[in-house]
């Protein structure tokens, strides 16, 4: 056998160091799927608490015939604790109240905020249309939206800040819209 056919044989057989460069090879694949894997629990769970805080911060004040400057700023205040652990100073939490008119146009007849600015008085709002094209007439929503601006641990180069975003819309439960101010 020739010394270069040997050699060749020689290098063909031997398997030292496959793991090594197996790993090599596989370990930035598996390091991402690992990080993406956190940052997309992070923002599942992130997604899951805005949603809960909206749907709370709407419950609250659904349940109100009448509020106060001062109630509605404790309900939102409990914002904060639900969706903890995550910082308030993130979410952007708003409480509004939407009436339509005879024709069903949809209007915000009063809005509060917590870390933002709440909707202008009589801006005009596009329902779900799971209540129906056109709206119906007549009726007042208690709309509850919180935006969390997420920032990823590990992606914040690639991707920045990333807003999360729910709204949640119910009906007035004591009477047929919830006054504010009270009178």
């Amino acid at each position: 056998m020739s010394p270069s056919v040997h050699r060749v044989r020689k290098l063909w057989v031997d398997v030292r160091a496959v793991a090594a460069v197996e790993f090599a090879i596989v370990l930035p694949f598996m390091l991402l799927l690992f990080v993406g894997g956190i940052e997309l629990g992070n923002a599942l769970a992130i997604s899951v608490k805005v949603s809960q805080t909206a749907h709370t911060v709407a419950d609250l004040v659904s349940r109100n015939a009448c509020v106060t400057d001062s109630a509605l700023s404790t309900m939102l205040g409990a914002s904060t604790v639900t969706i903890a652990p995550y910082s308030a100073g993130s979410a952007t939490v708003t409480v509004s109240e939407v009436s339509t008119d005879a024709n069903g146009k949809p209007t915000v007849t009063w809005s509060k905020a917590l870390n933002g600015s709440p909707r202008p008085v009589g801006q005009q709002i596009t329902l779900p249309s799971a209540l129906g094209t056109p709206s119906p007439a007549n009726i007042s929503l208690i709309l509850g939206e919180v935006t969390f601006q997420y920032t990823p641990n590990l992606g914040y180069t690639f991707s920045g800040t990333i807003p999360i975003a729910e709204s949640y819309y119910l009906f007035p439960r004591v009477s047929s819209v919830v006054q504010y101010p009270c009178s």
